[in-house]
């Protein structure tokens, strides 16, 4: 066993100190505030040093407790707990209001684990169509058409809807408040997955009429991973949110303040939900300046589509800082580079950008969020040089 591969000198992250694209990252980075409590609150379970009522969420040293509340409030919703990212929130609702053999209706753009999470619970699963190429549109209308073939192939409606808010493919961004109110004429409830949304965009759960909201504290709210959020309306906090009752028969043990579908305390125990804290402020105010982060998103996608052969996929004009290209000019280039794929992540990597995957030459994708202004130029560069160097035509 060789114990030096794991030496600080050799566990460097290799993009640190580089412009990174990763479409996960760009909502996740720290804040200073969050960086400030690092190293203070990074043993264990450090959080629960003042624990007294056995639940993370109770805790008020640190204010958990309180600020469990101000989330539900900034998502406009009734309660709110934290939950080991966004995919077990989405198993815990699933859970909660669905049986073993129900039916889920999930666009088809879903992340994976929408699938597994439907998949664990054993449920049945129904897609909602996109349009296709080349905007892979999901239509609001469409929700109801697939509610009826769902009552048609099996006799009933289905038990929920997931709305993928912000997808991860093209970061289109949905008809929320149209697919709420379609729920609500069919009184099923919608999940709203807003791993790509809360945390950088304003979100009420309320006014877009969704049932549950799921959020991603890594992707979009500035926080450690892993770390997710649910939050619910009243009608459902109780179910969601529900107590044990299971009792041993030799000793009677009973662990009636645990909410079991949170494993009876949420496992974000240490510097996830620290940081998630110490970032709120800072993402309370920075979803009131998304218009900008949109406006910047837009001028990107217009300049990289000067380079010859490279298009916006998704909807256009953009609405979010996630967006997909085709790249058919770097395509042709991979094909006779001796790097093959991997060639534009390394060029990139050249003029200190990463987070293109690498290995991917016929379409990729970036998320810009929180780039400055003269990091939207570096990045725009890089590709323009890249392009140029290899004899693609860029616009002036």
């Amino acid at each position: 066993m060789n114990l030096e591969r794991y030496s600080p000198k050799n566990l460097r992250r290799p993009s640190y100190g580089y412009i990174n694209v990763h479409p996960i990252q760009r909502g996740g980075i720290l804040t200073e505030e969050a960086r400030e409590v690092l190293v203070e609150w990074a043993d264990g379970y450090s959080v629960c040093d003042m624990c007294v009522k056995g639940r993370v969420d109770l805790l008020r040293t640190p204010c958990v407790e309180e600020f469990k509340y101000d989330v539900a409030e900034f998502l406009g919703m009734d309660e709110a707990r934290f939950t080991a990212g966004a995919r077990h929130a989405k198993f815990v609702i699933m859970n909660s209001v669905a049986k073993r053999g129900d039916a889920i209706v999930v666009d088809s753009l879903a992340h994976y684990t929408t699938y597994l999470a439907a998949e664990l619970n054993e449920l049945k699963l129904y897609e909602v169509p996109n349009t296709g190429h080349p905007e892979y549109r999901i239509e609001p209308e469409s929700y109801a058409q697939t509610f009826e073939n769902v009552k048609e192939k099996t006799g009933d409606y289905p038990a929920l809807a997931l709305l993928t808010h912000v997808d991860y493919k093209y970061g289109n961004v949905s008809d929320v408040k149209k697919v709420g109110k379609i729920c609500e004429e069919y009184d099923i409830p919608l999940i709203l997955n807003t791993a790509y949304s809360s945390g950088v965009m304003p979100i009420n759960g309320k006014r877009l009429r969704a049932t549950f909201i799921v959020g991603s504290g890594h992707k979009s709210w500035a926080a450690t991973a892993p770390i997710g959020v649910l939050a619910t309306i009243q009608e459902y906090s109780e179910i969601a949110f529900r107590k044990s009752k299971i009792k041993g028969d030799i000793t009677g043990k009973s662990f009636v303040m645990k909410e079991t579908p949170l494993f009876g305390c949420a496992p974000v125990y240490g510097l996830p939900i620290i940081t998630l804290m110490a970032s709120f402020p800072g993402v309370v105010e920075r979803v009131k300046r998304w218009d900008r982060e949109v406006d910047k998103a837009r001028y990107i996608v217009k300049e990289l589509e000067k380079i010859s052969g490279i298009h916006h996929i998704g909807i256009k004009p953009t609405q979010h800082t996630l967006n997909a290209f085709e790249t058919p000019s770097f395509y042709e280039v991979s094909k006779s580079h001796k790097k093959r794929g991997y060639f534009l992540y390394h060029e990139l990597k050249k003029r200190g950008v990463v987070g293109v995957q690498p290995g991917l030459t016929k379409s990729i994708k970036i998320n810009t969020y929180g780039l400055t202004d003269d990091e939207v130029e570096k990045v725009i560069w890089a590709f323009k040089d890249v392009a140029t160097s290899y004899g693609i035509d860029v616009e002036d």
